[in-house]
């Protein structure tokens, strides 16, 4: 059998202003990994698709916020993407090659990782709270 879960890159590098979809995202993502080791004997193949922006209603006729950082990519090439590499045999789907130099270097320097977080979240994280993201939580709240 064959099972390929869509996360988001944002399951990888997280989400700035989107504290649900991160987490969740994550969450899927851990999942897939569960579910490859655990079945993989039984002949179960699963793959976790992790693209970053895609042209869809989601995205609508915005640029993509930080998802968008790395180009917006149109539907058909995720799934053709998607294809080649479920043929593969390939757990980890990156249809933007960018995320796993992202992954790579989140791996090699976290705090690195973080900084550049910070900054692209001063970028757009705000934007994306008056999207429907959680409110910012000071300080003195946490």
């Amino acid at each position: 059998g064959l099972l390929v879960i869509t996360a988001s890159a944002a399951g990888l590098m997280s989400m700035p202003g989107a504290l649900p979809y991160a987490v969740t995202k994550h969450a899927a993502v851990a999942m897939a990994e569960w579910l490859n080791f655990t079945y993989a004997e039984e002949g179960i193949h699963v793959s976790c698709l992790c693209p970053q922006g895609v042209q869809t209603n989601m995205i609508g006729d915005t640029d993509g916020g930080p998802a968008g950082m790395d180009g917006i990519l149109q539907p058909d090439d995720v799934a053709r993407v998607t294809l080649e590499k479920v043929e593969e045999g390939r757990f980890m789907i990156l249809p933007h090659e960018a995320v796993r130099t992202h992954m790579v270097g989140k791996a090699k320097d976290y705090e690195r990782w973080l900084s550049g977080m910070r900054k692209i979240h001063d970028m757009f994280g705000k934007d994306m709270l008056r999207l429907g993201g959680v409110p910012l939580l000071g300080a003195s709240r946490l």
